[in-house]
């Protein structure tokens, strides 16, 4: 049992009041950087790395089923084999050795299947890897195995998998959030050190709060989208999962920039990210002293649980202790972004998913005429909430409604990109709670599909501008037996991915009273 879950968070006055012991805690917390320096300086192998991670995946794994697949243990070892020999010859390693990561299964992989969580490429093996993952394992990056998650990423809590229905870490009987639940659930209960997803709507920041781990939605282009299984392509992204902002940010490091495979990917020069992590003993007393923030107001109204208000609100108050300046600002145009991003992600999967018949793409089933053979295939391959989701965008863009709904929708995207470019022009960052409740129970939206849509109100503007955002728990809401974690969302202006990085990394480091290590590995996880 997890003593601090019930505990409420207590908000650190000043980084230089933190004690020795809690001090030598806070620099640990990347297990990047930790897992680097053990592995340089010998103190531990990779091939022992990798079989502690195995180990605790796979006593977890039947209560949580976070994997759709995982390696043969002897595939993994080998891996780290050849990294430990690296180390002994003094050969140059990877910024990412030994690491081990999970890679959401609508991202393409040569060596294992990718069925993005859909019948209709049950088996499917690419020849290739997505440009994300070819930079992981470029820099050393051990990939542990492929995460779970809703159909073609269209769900918010990975209920809508073909194949399994992952489990919260925090509490089995609720959801890990969607749709990028099971690379989520992996890093909340250290199955492997940071995780890939995709985030069209909220699918990588909602999961994050929902399992009280940090998730990073870059800006739209940062990464390429090469090899990730379109869903609504203006609004795809990959993101990045960890225990820690740092993790995050150095796994997006890794997989960023220019890639001529993807023509939206931005030729924007990247950052050098870690740069932003300075330890607590190297941070002022008001380390964020002159940072302008503004708290969206329609995001704190009504529609918002009173306990993830509370947890929100206390954590600005922190960020005002740490000196920043925080504003109340209005985005009248805020809850427009939900019906219009339905309206644009549905019409982009009509037209995405339509590769998908059998014969071109998919697995086919056969038919005496061609147009049986696509019916047929269609409707045994996709799933219920992914046909309803087709039907949507087929119906908005057909002949007579597309200027009452597309057009519309995508006039509404350009009003919500303004307003937030006028907000960002007055603040360093925009807050918000990452969703509207803290994790729910399995089942309990699964028939009332508004609703679950309604829980990415939070989200989807921020995809609808393209902007980057950063979501980081930030305290507790007691459950029934045990506290859920509640997330906040930072957002910033496009390509500002090491502003977000910087506030987060520091709000993270004086934050004191909360430990977010699930009741599931509590007992055996030492940070």
């Amino acid at each position: 049992m997890l003593s601090s879950a019930q505990t409420t968070p207590r908000l650190l006055r000043s980084p230089t009041t933190t004690t020795a012991a809690a001090a030598a805690a806070l620099k640990c917390s990347s297990q990047i950087l930790t897992t680097r320096k053990a592995l340089i300086s010998r103190q531990t192998s990779a091939v022992d790395l990798a079989k502690s991670f195995l180990h605790r995946l796979r006593r977890t794994e039947p209560q949580l089923n976070s994997f759709l697949y995982v390696p043969p243990d002897e595939a993994v070892l080998k891996q780290a084999e050849d990294i430990d020999k690296k180390i002994k010859n003094n050969e140059e390693l990877g910024p990412l050795a030994g690491v081990l990561v999970g890679i959401k299964d609508n991202i393409c992989t040569y060596d294992m299947p990718s069925t993005a969580g859909s019948k209709l490429l049950e088996n499917y093996r690419p020849p290739f890897d997505a440009t994300a993952v070819r930079k992981l394992r470029e820099c050393g990056a051990i990939v542990v195995g492929k995460t779970n998650l809703d159909e073609f990423g269209m769900g918010s809590t990975t209920e809508a998998s073909a194949y399994q229905v992952t489990a919260n870490p925090w509490d089995l009987s609720r959801v890990p959030g969607g749709s990028s639940g099971g690379s989520s659930a992996a890093v909340s209960a250290r199955q492997c050190m940071v995780s890939l997803g995709s985030d069209t709507g909220g699918s990588v920041r909602q999961p994050a709060s929902f399992c009280g781990v940090v998730g990073l939605k870059p800006t739209y282009g940062r990464v390429s989208r090469y090899g990730l299984v379109a869903y609504a392509s203006s609004l795809d992204v990959i993101g990045c999962f960890g225990s820690s902002v740092a993790d995050a940010g150095i796994l997006l490091n890794s997989i960023s920039g220019h890639d001529k495979n993807d023509a939206t990917s931005s030729s924007r020069e990247v950052p050098d990210y870690a740069s932003q992590f300075l330890e607590i003993d190297d941070l002022e007393s008001k380390p964020l002293k002159g940072l302008r923030v503004g708290v969206i107001r329609e995001t704190l109204e009504d529609g918002v649980d009173l306990e993830v208000i509370s947890s929100v609100r206390d954590a600005v108050s922190h960020l005002e202790e740490l000196g920043c300046i925080v504003t109340e600002v209005s985005l009248p145009s805020f809850s427009l972004g939900l019906p219009a991003y339905y309206i644009l992600a549905s019409s982009e999967s009509s037209s995405n998913l339509s590769r998908y018949d059998g014969v071109r793409y998919g697995n086919q089933v056969f038919g005496d005429e061609l147009n049986s053979l696509y019916g047929d295939s269609r409707a045994q391959g996709f799933g219920s909430e992914v046909k309803m989701r087709i039907l949507m965008g087929t119906y908005a863009l057909s002949a007579g409604y597309y200027d009452a709904y597309y057009k519309r929708a995508q006039q509404v995207r350009t009003i919500i990109r303004n307003s937030f470019k006028e907000a960002l022009d007055k603040n360093d960052i925009l807050i918000s709670p990452a969703a509207p409740s803290v994790a729910y129970k399995i089942g309990e939206k699964k028939n009332d599909p508004l609703a679950m849509y309604a829980g990415d109100v939070m989200t989807v503007n921020v995809n609808l501008a393209g902007l980057p955002a950063l979501v980081l728990p930030c305290g507790f809401v007691e459950g029934e037996s045990k506290g859920l974690p509640v997330g906040i969302q930072m957002i910033g202006a496009a390509f500002d991915e090491e502003k977000l990085l910087k506030i987060g990394h520091i709000f993270e480091q004086t934050l004191q009273g909360c430990s977010f290590v699930p009741p599931i590995v509590a007992d055996e996880w030492t940070p």
